[in-house]
């Protein structure tokens, strides 16, 4: 298997998991009726199953998205003096002024 689709799995994996955790403390903590509404309907666990699913899409989205980003390569130089750049050498500007014109009536 490539590492790219093992990387994607795991980190769905990693998502859902998250996802898991995530409704069961909004399930926990009664967040807006919540689990009052889940347990008292005769179908309520597909609410729950699709607030799981839902979540988990969202949350391995972000997972796998941090993973990639985070592999990317650094763009600073790895090596070399690092001098510092003189900027306060004072440098002559030529100003030119025009006199303001007068508005028409």
């Amino acid at each position: 298997m490539p590492k790219l689709i093992r990387l994607y799995i795991k980190n769905v994996i990693i998502g859902f998991g998250l996802s898991a955790v995530f409704v069961f403390a909004l399930l926990y903590t009664n967040v807006a009726n919540l689990w009052h509404l889940v347990s008292t309907s005769d179908i309520g666990w597909i609410a729950a199953v699709m607030l799981w699913v839902f979540n988990g899409i969202v949350f391995a989205g972000v997972q796998f998205a941090i993973v990639v980003m985070r592999m990317g390569d650094d763009d600073e130089p790895k090596g070399g003096k690092r001098v510092p750049v003189a900027t306060d050498i004072p440098a002559r500007v030529e100003a030119v002024a025009t006199a303001p014109r007068k508005p028409r009536h």
